[in-house]
Parts: C-alpha cells; sequence; structure tokens
C-alpha cells in the first residue's frame, strides 16, 4: 500500500543528469519556476509569481508542466492549510 508520503521520496531518487534532462524539454517559464524553487523553497504559486516577476497564470503553466515531468511536488501549507506549497524533487 503506498501512501503520498512515500511518492516524493521517489521522485527524490532522480540523478542530477535525468533531472536536468527533464527540465531541458521544458519551457522557459518553467525553466525560470524552477530555478526559484531551487533557491527558496517551498513556496507558494503566489510567492512564485512574486519571485519570478511572472503573471500567475504562467506561474500555474509552469508548475503543472514541472508537476507532469515528477519535478515538482507539493503539499499543503503548515501556515494556511487552504494553499499549496510546492517544492522541487531533486
Amino acid at each position: 500500500m503506498s501512501t503520498t508520503i512515500d511518492e516524493p521520496a521517489a521522485e527524490e531518487a532522480l540523478g542530477e543528469a535525468e533531472f536536468r534532462e527533464r527540465l531541458r524539454e521544458l519551457p522557459p517559464s518553467a525553466k525560470l519556476v524552477a530555478k526559484v524553487l531551487e533557491t527558496d523553497a517551498p513556496l507558494s504559486q503566489g510567492q512564485l509569481a512574486e519571485e519570478s516577476l511572472l503573471p500567475d497564470r504562467t506561474v500555474r503553466y509552469a508548475l503543472n508542466r514541472l508537476e507532469e515531468s515528477g519535478l515538482v511536488g507539493s503539499r499543503y501549507s503548515f501556515h494556511d492549510a487552504r494553499k499549496q506549497v510546492y517544492f522541487l524533487n531533486s
């Protein structure tokens, strides 16, 4: 029986080369969001928009692409359970 706690651990097994290869295929907005998460994580979608200077819609698109590629994980914020925060799976 798998739990959501095990899933990020499985994704964290990505090597640096595999992470970079998956990231290379993504649009520039996803690369920028990943770079911001590399320095400051976990962050909410709003915080990512502030830090990257990208519109909310673009950040949402970038996060969806990063999640589809298995490069980003999310969880509910400890400070505000209505929000999700995002982090890299590298």
